[in-house]
């Protein structure tokens, strides 16, 4: 009895496990059958292996071929375990040393000529044999440039099945590919520019909106902005990462693996720069929160970990799309539920979304140049249902920019994003070093017992009566508390006061 073994992972969600790859080869009819809940694209792969063994000079057995994908309880997609594949019959038939492949992970997509194609996903996948102590992983060459940003596993990167055979200690008789196949461009590491949005001092006005950004930026708030067309919305919003703190060295490799799997990871490499997100205003649900046939893939939100998602014409959402965003916020995280099983994928992002007044925009100042009727306006504004405003912190207006003043004619030069980052990251780290004790890293993520036990009960004064009032909700309150403890740490005060708490509910009142 003839049995190779080989290693490969899977990846559910951001989840991986090591799936061991068994080949039998037993007499019968000449027959390669794949088991072990493959799905389509991977039982699709028992033409390509044979053909690309058979480039590789490997003569096909002409008798029943069994690879068996082990646990075979978890069902498996995807076209990245065509290689493991191909080492298993190999080893096998004896091709390759049966012993080659222990401790070894092997991962990459063949084409019908023997040419390895790179695969989505590595990081994660190097991040967790790192884990499980994995002695070496075999990749395609043209992810060669991603893996080499992991250290402490041995990576080697092939460009031909043949290569793989010979790598093994085999022989092999193939034409090499001339160029690595497939493969991508060199990835930056740990950059720490700001994104090119552009910067803060870029934008001609708009002082309190800088402001509110700046507040959200140090305390993890969520922001909605209010106000007519053209004044600048959209470009401040765009400038947000800019000011908030650079992702640490963790929060980078979550970043990346996320892009990793979206096969997006060559565009960005491995950077300190928080991501952004801005969806259009038609998408579907499945393309903001994630989906597919299958397992679930990752959506806007998820690919705004860590950073910014930016719903531009917030309103214009379909009211289904942006329901779906009330969980994510509070948990960080979102479970997709599919026939094959269920996927959770990280979304701990900030909301910012941007709206005009009305459907023409032009409701302000006088509202003379509006032709909406109240009707028309109410049913614009109520997409944005009570739930979703009540977990947005900040909500601001801004008004159109009625001046332009120069550059040579201001005292005082517009201050740049890296001047007002490096305020937030002040902010921050007072916020960290007060939560230490309960792991929280910003003001939003503290809870309301907390800030309620720590606070003054002269600060707690216009809180209460704003629940007296019905100005403020439960959480609404909890939330304006939150805003008062950032405002104190911008100010470098150990605690808030009555006017920072005043100033929290300021920007929590409804403006639609």
């Amino acid at each position: 009895m003839a049995i190779g073994n080989a290693l490969s992972v899977g990846l559910i969600g951001l989840k991986a496990f090591v799936i061991t790859m068994q080949a039998f080869i037993s007499p019968g009819l000449p027959y390669f059958s794949i088991i072990g809940l493959p799905d389509a694209s991977l039982s699709e792969a028992r033409e390509r292996v044979k053909s690309a063994c058979q480039a590789a000079g490997f003569r096909w057995p002409e008798t029943r071929v069994t690879v068996n994908l082990s646990p075979a309880s978890l069902p498996k997609r995807g076209s990245s375990h065509d290689l493991a594949i191909a080492a298993a019959v190999l080893s096998a038939a004896g091709a390759i040393p049966h012993d080659c492949l222990i401790d070894t992970v092997v991962m990459g997509e063949v084409n019908l000529d023997g040419t390895v194609l790179p695969i989505n996903g590595v990081l994660p996948i190097l991040l967790h044999a790192q884990e499980r102590g994995v002695r070496r992983v075999i990749l395609p060459a043209g992810n060669m440039d991603e893996a080499n940003l992991i250290g402490g596993v041995d990576v080697r990167g092939v460009r031909h099945v043949g290569e793989l055979i010979e790598l093994m200690g085999g022989d092999a008789d193939y034409r090499a590919p001339q160029e690595p196949d497939g493969r991508r461009p060199a990835m930056p590491v740990d950059v720490q520019t700001p994104p090119p949005q552009g910067d803060m001092s870029e934008v001609v006005g708009q002082e309190h909106a800088k402001w509110a950004l700046e507040m959200a930026a140090a305390g993890g708030h969520h922001l909605i902005m209010v106000g007519p067309p053209g004044s600048g919305k959209t470009m401040l919003a765009s400038r947000m990462p800019s000011v908030m703190c650079p992702l640490t060295r963790e929060e980078q490799l979550e970043v990346a693996s996320i892009r990793s799997l979206c096969g997006t990871l060559p565009e960005y490499g491995i950077t300190g720069t928080p991501p952004f997100e801005a969806p259009h205003h038609t998408s579907s649900t499945a393309a903001l929160v994630g989906g597919g046939a299958g397992l679930a893939q990752p959506g806007a939100i998820t690919r705004a970990h860590r950073g910014v998602l930016f719903l531009d014409e917030a309103p214009e959402f379909s009211s289904r799309a942006l329901q779906t965003l009330r969980e994510p916020l509070e948990s960080g995280y979102v479970s997709l539920s599919r026939a094959k099983g269920t996927t959770y994928y990280p979304a701990s992002f900030q909301l910012i979304m941007a709206a005009n007044a009305c459907p023409c925009g032009f409701s302000y100042g006088t509202g003379e140049r509006c032709t909406c009727t109240q009707q028309e306006r109410r049913r614009y504004f109520a997409r944005l249902s009570g739930p979703i405003l009540d977990r947005v912190d900040i909500q601001i207006e801004v008004p159109p920019v009625s001046r332009i003043i120069r550059d040579e004619d201001v005292l005082e030069p517009r201050e740049s994003s890296e001047t007002i980052r490096a305020r937030v990251i002040a902010a921050r780290h007072a916020a960290v070093s007060r939560y230490a004790a309960h792991g929280w890293t910003c003001n939003a993520q503290a809870s309301g017992s907390w800030m309620r036990a720590n606070m003054s009960a002269k600060a707690l004064e216009p809180v209460n009566r704003a629940l007296e009032t019905e100005r403020l909700s439960l959480r609404g309150a909890d939330r304006a508390m939150r805003l008062a403890w950032t405002l104190a740490d911008l100010a470098g005060m150990d605690s808030p006061g009555r006017e920072e708490t005043g100033q929290g509910i300021a920007l929590r009142t409804k403006l639609i």
